[in-house]
């Protein structure tokens, strides 16, 4: 079982509240999305690390692509459609797919 280590844990979670807070989205948007039992942070990273454990980090970052996709494809949240972090949600679309890309690049060399 491959285990994050505690710095990365903590790049975790700035990663995702920094995608929230860009996204316009919560801590709840993702534990819908995730499935998980609670919108606690430690229980959302405790199921990201869980895909990572059995995926790696192309999984968890595919992962977080895909949710990234689906709340792109429902359109903007209820904090975004009133026009609060609009440009930001807009600047930051690709960020995951790029991060992604990024990834996949460093595993091939």
């Amino acid at each position: 079982m491959v285990a994050l280590s505690p710095q990365q844990l903590d790049e975790l979670q700035s990663f995702i509240k920094d995608w929230l807070r860009h996204t316009g989205r919560s801590q709840a948007d993702l534990r819908r999305a995730l499935h998980a039992s609670s919108i606690r942070m430690p229980v959302l990273l405790e199921t990201l690390h869980h895909t990572y454990s059995r995926q790696g980090l192309a999984g968890l970052a595919e992962q977080l692509c895909s949710v990234d996709a689906r709340w792109r494809e429902e359109g903007p949240s209820s904090l975004t459609a009133g026009g609060v972090g609009m440009a930001a949600a807009a600047a930051d679309l690709g960020q995951l797919d790029l991060l992604l890309q990024e990834i996949r690049a460093e595993a091939s060399s």
